[in-house]
C-alpha cells in the first residue's frame, strides 16, 4: 500500500496543518509521498524530510516564531509600485526565500528523503504544473506564490504562480502517482466570521480561502469513489485574519484536537461531513 499525504494552501492557517501532522505521527501513520500546493508546499518541504514527532515538532518551532513581516513584509512604496503597473506583485517574496534556505533540509526535490512534488499555476496556459526535480527552494517560492501578492517565479524559463489558483488540494496528483491510500489536510479558510477582512491583502487571501474550499468539495465528489481518500476535517468555526501570524500556537492546538477526536471517532476511512470550510 502507498500512502499519500496531501497538504492544501490556506496562509497562515498552514499551522493547522501543523497539529494534523502531529496527530497523524503520534498515530504511526506516514507519508510514502507528500504533494503540496501553496502554504502545502511550504509545509511539504520540512514533512519531506522526516515525519516522526520530533520533525513535527521542528515545523512547529518554525510557525510559533513566525510574524507577518517575516512572510509578508508590507510597505506603501511595494504596494504603490504594483498598483501603478510598475510591477508584478506587492510583496518581496525575499523574506520567505531566506526562511526557506535556513529551514529546508535538502537542496533538490529529488533530494527529498520522501518523495515531494509542489503544485504550481504556468502564469502562460493556466495549466498544473507538477514540481519534483530541481532546486527546492525555487520550486516552493513558485508554489506558494499568491498571485498579485508575490512575485511571479520561473521554473524552466516558465512564470509560476500559487498552485493553489488550479489545484489547492492536489489529490488528482497522488492518485496519478500511483498512491492507494490518500490522507488530504487542507486547512480550511475563516468560516463563521463576524466581520468581512479590513484590508485589501487579507481580502484577496479570504477569497482565495473560499475559492479553494469550494474546489475541495468538487475534488471529494470526483475522487471518493477512485481511492481511499481520508479528509482530515479541519476545525471551524475559525475566524482569524488571513494576515494574523500571531495565532500559530492556537491554529496547531484546534488542528491536532480536530484531528484527534475525528481519529477516535474509528472512521478514518469516512469522509467528515464536508461544508464550505473543508
Amino acid at each position: 500500500m502507498t500512502t499519500a499525504f496531501v497538504l492544501s494552501g490556506g496562509n497562515n492557517l498552514g499551522a493547522v496543518q501543523v497539529g494534523m501532522l502531529r496527530a497523524l505521527a503520534e498515530r504511526h501513520i506516514h507519508p510514502d509521498m507528500i504533494i503540496g500546493a501553496s502554504v502545502g508546499a511550504v509545509n511539504g518541504g520540512w514533512l519531506a524530510a522526516g515525519c516522526n514527532v520530533k520533525d513535527i515538532d521542528r515545523l512547529a518551532t518554525t510557525w510559533e516564531r513566525m510574524s507577518r513581516n517575516d512572510i509578508f513584509p508590507l510597505s506603501p512604496l511595494g504596494g504603490l509600485l504594483g498598483f501603478m503597473g510598475k510591477r508584478d506583485h506587492l510583496v518581496s517574496n525575499g523574506h520567505l526565500r531566506r526562511l526557506l534556505e535556513r529551514e529546508l533540509q535538502f537542496d533538490s526535490l529529488e533530494d527529498a528523503p520522501i518523495p515531494l512534488t509542489v503544485i504550481s499555476a504556468d502564469v502562460l496556459t493556466g495549466r498544473e504544473t507538477a514540481i519534483s526535480t530541481g532546486n527546492a527552494v525555487q520550486a516552493i517560492l513558485a508554489s506558494s506564490a499568491i498571485p498579485g501578492v508575490f512575485p511571479a517565479v520561473d521554473i524552466d524559463g516558465r512564470p509560476q504562480i500559487d498552485g493553489g489558483v488550479v489545484n489547492d488540494t492536489p489529490v488528482s496528483h497522488a492518485i496519478g502517482a500511483g498512491a492507494d491510500v490518500i490522507w488530504a489536510l487542507p486547512t480550511g479558510f475563516s468560516c463563521s466570521a463576524s466581520r468581512a477582512p479590513t484590508s485589501a491583502l487579507a481580502m484577496i487571501l479570504h477569497a482565495i480561502g473560499i475559492m479553494s474550499s469550494q474546489r475541495l468539495v468538487l475534488n471529494i465528489e470526483r475522487y471518493h469513489k477512485k481511492v481511499d481518500l481520508r479528509i482530515v476535517p479541519p476545525p471551524c468555526p475559525l475566524e482569524i485574519s488571513p494576515i494574523d501570524f500571531s495565532q500559530a500556537p492556537k491554529l496547531i492546538e484546534d488542528g491536532y484536537n480536530s484531528a484527534m477526536a475525528w481519529l477516535d471517532s474509528g472512521r478514518p476511512d469516512v469522509r467528515p461531513d464536508i461544508t464550505l470550510q473543508a
